[in-house]
């Protein structure tokens, strides 16, 4: 490796709303994000797809078979019946969707949010999951075996990172803080950090209702993980360790 460290930030849900599109972004040309989970299946797709299109930002699928959220829902792209609940968007969470969905229906659904990227022209670098496993492992594995690229939460592709480890639900007021101890701490090998960025906007507030358990997602998290990933001293803190910005497209190369 041409670096000893070499750190992936990554930015997830591009693509739910404008917000997340926004501070996606500007995380990526202003600060030190690399890549960006994506959700083909959320109705502001589109608008990530072309800015993905002008900034090329590495994209991976952030495969959706879950919605959290009480007033911003979506839908799958495909008719499985397993797939949704009585309003027929997707069910709430990673639990009810285990309880729930059949392997065919998650591997058309999962299949047709490739499928999406290519229709809009976009390459793809790895895969993942938004929330969480709501299907068999099995399927997540047919669906990046067919695409020829690597599901990185798998039990196999998992093991090459030297860390993976979430910033954002962290105290706002001590996030910095462990960033900076979490870049000292950074050995050898490739490390996964995983991101949930947004710019201010009254959208995030509204996503849901306060006091549901995914109320700090919303904005919270969100808005603090941007100061984070755009701080010029974080950027100086990784420069100063010689730690090298990959994105899943060079992670893994010489």
């Amino acid at each position: 490796m041409a670096g000893d460290i070499r750190l992936i930030v990554q930015g997830d849900d591009f693509g739910m709303c404008h917000a997340v599109n926004v501070g996606t972004i500007q995380a990526f040309r202003e600060g030190i994000l690399t890549q960006a989970s994506t959700m083909a299946a959320c109705p502001w797709f589109t608008e990530a797809a072309a800015l993905a299109r002008e900034s090329g930002i590495p994209l991976g699928v952030h495969q959706t078979l879950t919605c959290e959220w009480n007033f911003l829902r979506w839908r799958p792209l495909t008719n499985g019946a397993s797939l949704v609940g009585d309003d027929g968007t997707f069910l709430r969470t990673v639990d009810a969707a285990q309880a729930s969905i059949t392997h065919d229906d998650s591997v058309r659904e999962l299949s047709a949010q490739v499928a999406k990227f290519a229709a809009e022209g976009l390459s793809i670098d790895y895969l993942d999951v938004h929330m969480g496993q709501s299907a068999e492992e099995s399927a997540y594995d047919e669906v990046s075996n067919a695409a020829g690229k690597p599901f990185i939460y798998g039990p196999v592709e998992s093991q090459r990172f030297a860390s993976i480890v979430t910033l954002s639900d962290r105290e706002a007021d001590g996030k910095k803080a462990w960033m900076l101890d979490h870049i000292a701490g950074l050995t050898p090998g490739v490390h996964l950090l995983v991101t949930h960025c947004a710019a201010a906007h009254p959208e995030l507030a509204a996503m849901t209702s306060p006091g549901t358990y995914t109320y700090r997602w919303a904005e919270e998290y969100r808005l603090s993980d941007q100061e984070i990933v755009t701080d010029p001293e974080i950027r100086k803190a990784i420069e100063e360790r010689g730690i090298e910005l990959v994105s899943m497209r060079n992670a893994f190369t010489d």
